[in-house]
């Protein structure tokens, strides 16, 4: 089996289980729509293929096992635009229930890291910038990766100039029940932030800005093996940007919200089937 039939397999039963609905057919029957759990696969494949919609359908449709693995023939395939539709109906819950079930393959631990990097907003044109007030070029994400696997546990988006230790509490938060410890560098260095994560059951590991002798003296009696471990949520964005891209294609900035989760779950699913 091919590295790409491996991976729809793993994509479509995550689908399923993500949107509910197994026992429906994946092609539209008496002018119906497509299965939810089809067009979730259909965008894992094309993340993976990393073509647009309109060339990911055309080469999909060349594929007839692959498509057969989805439920549909190559003439049932969709429209782009009906693709591009669903992108936007489908909402972002659907998205973060397939990137955890996507983390769930592996064999995480509990040590977690946290990082960001940014984005690029795939260039429009001068016309839509106009009209859209498209300003800001890059999309802020922050993730909570596994160290143990590298796998992505959690991502957060935005366009605004939030603080990284807000951005850092609102993940950790929503992850405290599955993880021991959390490293992340000096950015994250908030007092507060670390006897929430304490209250939590989490044991910090974020170094202080050293501004006195004490904060010295934190940074030293931290866990050295532990907190370079922290290298490895940027391992996993510079993968992530080789293999799926450098940028979000799409426009609308919740759009390119669910394209970043979307990304990070096919991630998960490619480490996945490749181990």
């Amino acid at each position: 089996m091919s590295k790409i039939s491996r991976f729809t397999s793993k994509a479509v039963s995550l689908a399923k289980n993500a949107v509910g609905g197994r026992g429906e057919a994946a092609a539209p029957e008496g002018g119906g729509d497509f299965a939810d759990y089809a067009v979730v696969s259909l965008h894992c494949l094309r993340i993976y293929l990393e073509k647009s919609y309109r060339e990911a359908l055309d080469l999909l449709s060349e594929m007839p096992q692959i498509v057969a693995d989805i439920g549909l023939d190559p003439g049932d395939l969709p429209h782009h635009s009906t693709l591009v539709k669903a992108f936007d109906r489908l909402e972002m819950k659907i998205w973060r229930v397939l990137l955890r079930l996507s983390a769930q393959l592996h064999d995480t631990a509990d040590h977690a890291a946290m990082d960001a990097t940014f984005f690029d907003r795939e260039t429009a044109s001068k016309h839509y910038c106009r009209r859209t007030n498209y300003r800001v070029q890059t999309l802020k994400t922050t993730a909570l990766v596994d160290t143990k696997t590298q796998a992505v546990l959690d991502v957060h988006c935005t366009t605004k100039k939030r603080h990284d230790t807000q951005i850092g509490w609102q993940l950790a938060l929503r992850n405290a029940g599955e993880i021991a410890s959390l490293a992340a560098d000096k950015g994250y260095d908030w007092k507060r932030l670390r006897e929430k994560l304490r209250e939590e059951g989490v044991r910090p590991l974020i170094k202080h800005r050293e501004f006195r002798p004490i904060d010295c003296a934190h940074n030293a009696r931290i866990d050295g093996s532990l907190y370079g471990q922290r290298v490895l949520s940027e391992t996993v964005f510079s993968t992530i940007k080789r293999t799926l891209g450098h940028a979000v294609r799409a426009r609308a900035w919740y759009h390119e919200f669910r394209e970043i989760v979307l990304m990070c779950a096919v991630y998960n699913i490619k480490r996945a089937v490749k181990q």
